[in-house]
């Protein structure tokens, strides 16, 4: 028997499961950059944004400067981020690359910047968020920000950020003034979009209940909202005094009733709603309403 410290091998089902949606999602911002961004001289942020203007100051295609620049840092992160994401990060950067080079004899859909901006945002930020979804990247930026992390008193996204303003600013040097503000919006929407495919639309929500009518409450949410529920014991830091905290996960459709039945059975109960990104195990499954 492997004992915890071994790395475990995806079974093939998985493994075929990240492999396809891996292609999806790479496949998705080579559509992006070369049917939208990339022709209209509009970048993203990252490994990809220096790409687009070294292809464009160089003259040679973009999908030799997404490989050959997004390589070093895979080696220099190898250590860091583990085998299986390096090895899915490998493979959505090659079919990334290999995508744009197949895309970009095909004509742009539209020469309008503003639309360029929206869609190829758009559909970048999808297929980005669906490669990181299934355990990869596509660009070796946060791979640099986990190694500096540890070096420099900045976040990860501090860091991120900071690369990141300073190539979206290097555009207007590069395409000029107007198109580096048009990328601007494009990295915005595609960030945006990369939040919302990774949560998913039906966002889960967490919920935190202390009071003094806690089996009550959690009768009410099991049977009315039909939402399993978990008992936690706490201690009241002015008080003292012994609480019992209910704890659940809910959708955001349910917010608002969850908020209604606590308000009903104990006006006075401390309630917190968090988001949470994904849920697994447990009886999470919602259960008839009786």
């Amino acid at each position: 028997m492997p004992s915890h410290s071994q790395h475990l091998k995806l079974p093939k089902l998985e493994l075929l499961r990240r492999v396809l949606f891996i292609t999806l999602g790479a496949a998705l911002v080579s559509v992006g950059l070369e049917i939208f961004l990339v022709p209209n001289h509009i970048i993203d942020g990252g490994i990809v944004g220096i790409s687009i203007m070294a292809s464009h100051l160089i003259g040679l295609p973009l999908g030799i400067f997404l490989f050959l620049l997004n390589l070093p840092f895979l080696v220099l992160g190898y250590k860091q981020i583990g085998k299986t994401f390096a090895m899915s990060t490998l493979y959505g950067v090659s079919v990334m690359s290999i995508g744009t080079f197949l895309l970009h004899p095909v004509p742009p859909l539209t020469e309008e910047y503003f639309l360029a901006s929206i869609f190829g945002g758009v559909i970048l930020g999808i297929g980005v968020g669906i490669v990181i979804r299934f355990g990869g990247s596509l660009d070796g930026t946060e791979i640099i920000a986990i190694l500096f992390n540890k070096r420099l008193p900045f976040s990860v996204g501090e860091i991120v950020m900071f690369f990141n303003l300073f190539i979206l600013g290097s555009a207007g040097f590069v395409f000029g003034w107007d198109r580096a503000m048009y990328s601007l919006v494009a990295y915005y929407i595609a960030y945006k979009m990369i939040d919302i495919t990774m949560e998913g639309f039906e966002e889960s929500k967490a919920v935190w209940i202390i009071s003094d009518e806690a089996k009550e409450i959690g009768s009410a949410i099991m049977d009315r909202l039909g939402r399993g529920v978990t008992y936690l014991h706490g201690e009241g830091g002015f008080s003292g005094d012994q609480k019992r905290i209910i704890f659940c996960v809910i959708t955001r459709l349910e917010e608002a009733k969850m908020k209604s039945i606590v308000q009903e059975l104990d006006p006075v109960a401390f309630l917190a709603v968090g988001n949470i990104h994904d849920v697994k195990g447990g009886r999470f499954k919602k259960r008839d309403i009786h």
